[in-house]
């Protein structure tokens, strides 16, 4: 029996005999007139329809198995008991650890030990695990984030996606997901958890970075460049977060209520195209709520929309613990069950969460009949589609000598760096500044031209080039490159007090009491031994015990330093607080305020032990409360910025590097640069040397304090791990910048949300104490030549004449571009359409078409948009889809507001 179990294989494969039955298939093999045979499931003849397959698959599943087939975690079998996996899953992301918190993959920790080869040798065991030792031998499929690149050690690290949608050049962006693609399927991942098709609407969103920007036509043609590339790869790609998970005050997740039109204008478009045109086979839900539902248990958005209407035959899986929030965030469900069935019964399929152990809580209503069996089976019947179409019964493992290969492949890093230059904005170049020519001595300052620093969602890169190795490297003798720290964006002005410096009697730590009410009065409900005051209650309370709206906690014992000084200490939090130190109260704040720290100076013995007391109150929820203190704190701005005025005496130019701090669950309130990084450009304006700006960040930044004063501004991004050569070329002239924003640029929080694209207001959009206009516009980006656009005409061959067409004909806008300047370099022309007469109120302006053109110094090019009926569609009251003849203002320029040609194109019926 083994002999044939061996060869079984290799009988199938090279076609004896088969005979299908109605569910199984007979496989004989003639060999000196003796018979053998043996029969294998349908669902293991590759020979029959996928549907079929699934079909048998399916009825041979127990409920458990079922469940499984739609759950997914990351962590592999590494140290763990394999029989937890005894009826399967749906897939692991592996070697990924769970750190608590957020979203998929800024949660999760890597092993960035695992190259390449190590990686493909161990999902290949994993694989087999399933294939060979579990029941029905279901392979799993083995899931990644790859937003500019694959999350693993030894992958390339491309632009963040912010900057590859400023290249505004899908080729590119179909090289760089094609290459991305390539090193994901070589390690053996089969699904991507990205990209973020997400609308920008609020730049103060901390996951701007992630997406393509504010425009749904932008974000819906990089979205398709991205998917087609892996879907071509046949790797399963996961648009995300359906559908929209940026609120009021540009807040991560918050509530979005929006009607339908507002969906479907500009939130629904780059889902609806990566689905129905890329093709994508996945979909993850938001965060959020949707007018009043769960994104996650939304059955319009998940049943009514995606599958529906818009035919979606893959899987929807939520974000990591997203079913949960449920329950837990929305109070929309009574518990884990509710949640659970809620969801399911709404669309969704497959479970993400970040533990083993939580499929516990999800498990129950698979199995007692709170979700409908035909529910449950559609489910799993998608999940199963997918890995039939994947091939992984037929080839479930990778090569792991092309993954040995891959080791020493340097070659994507060329692709890197074209991106990188291709990403970059040019803002300002007061008097021509840029590209640096016969200059001896740069100065460059600031914490990002040494840090690298690759964006959310990253990798560890392939070999980072910083700006500052960069710059040095492309100078070479030619001039001299120093540099200067100068700054801080994030300074550490005080940490939480350890816990060696805390005592109780003979433990380490406090003497913690809690108490049920807010007034620290009669016996506490329970007592501890904390070891240190560093808490965050958000979704819940310290203890069961207590409520999480109502409790107050008094803390005792003793603190000392190692050190004799005076230092800082005191609190941080956001609820009232009492601090006693050596029996005095040095901080009485009672009363809730918003978060903030308080210190106040005290000075101590060295190894002398002084009382301690701290009292705390919630009154509401959504606790945090810190013992903080200034010791082992060395604050060096004044010194850093000191030095870099003192280097700034010799330099001809400084080159100041500044960035921003942001990302999941790092929304910004405020757009300036943080830290004292303002305060270093100032300085550096100040020495009279022209001071050239570069922005390292995904979002738009407020300019103000020192715009007016610089000589050249440079956005950028995250450029990827070839980001410092590519700057360095881009300053000294070996490229000429031509990338677009994909985000408008305000002048100042107060006017966001601010768009290129809102509908027509009913009077001004001014304020009397601050211009409505942006301080840089969607789609803006200058160059070190110039353009010149002319001669625009409307034309088709058709009977009609040219400036008029039927709502069913197509027509073109030509023109010719010439580069006027000296530079060679590339333009990005950009098509405009405003309906200037509707039944309903339209944009002010809509990106239709955008090209990225080549010319050399002083040569021209006829260039075309073809002006299709979709591009002149609205949705009338009705909600219809629907061209309403009339006068359609045809607008090209090199900016949302540097529109020079424009003409007026009139639709009949």
């Amino acid at each position: 029996m083994k002999y044939k179990v061996i060869l079984l294989p290799f009988l199938l494969s090279l076609l004896s005999y088969v005979a299908v039955a109605s569910d199984t298939i007979q496989v004989v093999k003639n060999k000196s007139r003796v018979k053998t045979s043996s029969t294998l499931p349908l669902y293991k003849n590759p020979g029959v329809s996928i549907e079929k397959r699934v079909k048998d698959l399916l009825s041979r599943m127990t409920p458990e198995e079922k469940f499984w087939q739609l759950f997914m975690i990351p962590g592999d079998l590494d140290g763990v008991d394999k029989n937890r996996y005894k009826n399967g899953i749906f897939g692991l992301q592996v070697s990924a650890v769970s750190q608590g918190g957020g979203g998929a993959g800024q949660m999760l920790s890597y092993n960035t030990k695992e190259n390449a080869y190590t990686l493909a040798k161990k999902i290949n065991a994993i694989q087999r695990y399933f294939v060979k030792e579990s029941r029905l031998g279901i392979p799993i499929i083995a899931f990644d984030e790859a937003l500019h690149g694959l999350v693993r050690q030894g992958a390339t690290a491309f632009p963040q996606s912010i900057g590859l949608a400023a290249s505004f050049d899908t080729a590119m962006m179909n090289q760089v997901a094609s290459t991305i693609a390539q090193e994901t399927r070589i390690r053996g991942i089969r699904d991507i958890l990205t990209p973020v098709v997400n609308i920008a609407s609020d730049v103060r969103w901390g996951r701007t970075e992630e997406t393509y920007g504010e425009d749904p036509f932008l974000s819906s043609q990089m979205g398709l460049a991205f998917v087609s590339a892996f879907e071509k790869q046949n790797i399963i790609t996961t648009p995300k977060h359906f559908v929209a998970n940026v609120g009021d005050g540009g807040r991560d997740s918050y509530p979005i209520h929006a009607g339908e039109r507002l969906l479907e204008e500009i939130y629904f478009p780059p889902f609806k195209t990566t689905i129905q045109q890329g093709k994508s086979r996945s979909l993850m839900t938001a965060y959020n709520s949707l007018n009043g539902t769960p994104a996650t248990s939304n059955a319009y958005l998940l049943t009514q929309k995606l599958k529906n209407e818009w035919g979606f035959k893959g899987f929807v899986i939520s974000d990591a613990g997203a079913v949960g929030g449920a329950n837990v965030l929305h109070y929309t469900a009574s518990g884990y069950h509710d949640a659970t069935s809620q969801a399911i019964i709404a669309g969704l399929d497959v479970i993400f969460q970040t533990d083993y152990a939580h499929y516990k809580l999800f498990i129950p209503p698979f199995l007692d009949g709170s979700i409908p069996k035909e529910r449950i089976d559609d489910a799993v019947s998608r999940v199963l589609r997918a890995k039939f179409e994947l091939g992984l019964f037929e080839n479930p493992y990778v090569s792991e000598k092309d993954a040995e290969n891959a080791l020493n492949d340097q070659s994507h890093k060329a692709i890197a760096k074209q991106a990188a230059l291709k990403s970059f904005v040019l803002l300002k170049n007061e008097k021509s500044v840029l590209p640096l020519q016969n200059i001896k001595n740069i100065l460059v300052v600031g914490e990002d031209a040494v840090e690298a620093r690759l964006g959310g969602y990253s990798g560890t890169g392939n070999g980072k080039v910083s700006i500052l190795e960069g710059m040095k490297k492309k100078a070479g003798e030619q001039a001299k490159v120093i540099y200067s720290k100068g700054s801080t964006r994030d300074p550490v002005l005080y940490l939480p007090v350890a816990p060696q410096f805390l005592k109780t009697d003979t433990a380490s730590g406090l003497s913690a009491e809690y108490f049920d009410n807010l007034t620290l009065s009669g016996k506490p409900v329970f007592a501890r031994i904390d070891r240190g005051i560093d808490f965050m209650w958000t979704l819940s309370s310290p203890d069961k015990r207590l409520a999480k709206d109502q409790y107050a906690i008094r803390w005792n014992g003793e603190i000392k330093a190692p050190k004799s000084g005076t230092y800082q200490i005191g609190l941080e939090g956001n609820d009232g607080f009492r601090f006693y130190l050596d029996g005095k109260l040095l901080i009485d704040q009672w009363e809730k305020r918003s978060y903030h720290a308080r210190l106040v100076p005290f000075s101590f013995e060295q190894d002398k032990s002084y009382q301690i007391r701290v009292e705390f109150k919630e009154p509401k929820g959504n606790a945090h409360i810190k013992l903080i203190w200034n010791y082992g704190v060395t604050d060096s701005r004044a010194k850093d910025l000191a030095d870099a005025v003192q280097l700034a005496e010799q330099a001809d130019v400084i080159v100041v590097t500044a960035g921003i701090k942001e990302g999941e669950f790092q929304d910004r309130a405020l757009l300036s640069l943080p830290g004292n990084q303002e305060q270093l450009i100032q300085a550096m304006e100040k020495s009279g040397k022209p001071v050239i700006v570069l922005l390292v960040g995904g979002s738009a930044i407020t300019m103000d304090n020192w715009y007016n004063e610089a000589a050249a501004v440079l956005a950028v991004w995250y450029p990827g791990e070839e980001g410092g050569n590519a700057v360095a070329e881009t300053l000294f002239g070996d490229y000429n910048p031509a990338g677009r924003l994909p985000v408008t640029y305000p002048v100042h929080e107060s006017q966001l949300p601010l768009v290129y694209n809102h509908k027509p207001t009913g009077r001004g959009d001014d304020y009397n104490n601050l211009s409505g206009e942006p301080l840089f516009p969607f789609g803006f980006g200058l160059s070190y030549t110039t353009f010149e656009y002319k001669e625009l005409k409307l034309s088709k061959r058709e009977i009609l004449s040219k400036k008029q067409v039927a709502d069913t004909e197509s027509i073109t806008a030509s023109f010719t571009l010439k580069n006027t300047g000296t530079y060679d370099g590339e333009e990005v022309v950009q098509l405009y359409i405003r309906d200037l007469l509707s039944t309903v109120a339209t944009p002010v302006l809509a990106l239709k078409g955008f090209e990225r053109v080549k010319l050399k110094a002083g040569e021209s090019k006829q260039l075309s948009f073809e002006i299709t009926p979709q591009m002149l569609q609205m949705l009338n009251a009705e909600m219809e889809t629907v061209i309403e003849p009339g006068d359609f203002r045809i607008m090209i320029g090199s900016s949302s507001k540097e529109l020079v040609l424009k003409d007026t194109l009139k639709v009949i019926k």
